[in-house]
């Protein structure tokens, strides 16, 4: 018997897939504070604020081989 993993985003709860999920990393500066992490659907409004006003961060780590031919 198979097992399937339902996800509900924390903002609206709606249902959502777990390759369309969004995942909201709050972290502080100073370290004493918890980290908190919420799970969102990428159709929720407040996603898409906090898209719109943050910035890209490029991927940390080494840089993916490229293809040999």
């Amino acid at each position: 018997m198979s097992k399937k993993t339902i996800l509900v985003s924390d903002l609206s709860g709606k249902w959502m897939e777990s390759h369309d999920s969004v995942r909201i990393t709050v972290t502080y500066g100073d370290g004493a504070m918890p980290q908190f992490v919420v799970d969102a659907h990428p159709d929720d409004p407040e996603v898409k604020r906090l898209v719109e006003s943050g910035k890209k961060q490029a991927r940390r780590g080494r840089q993916p081989k490229a293809p040999t031919s």
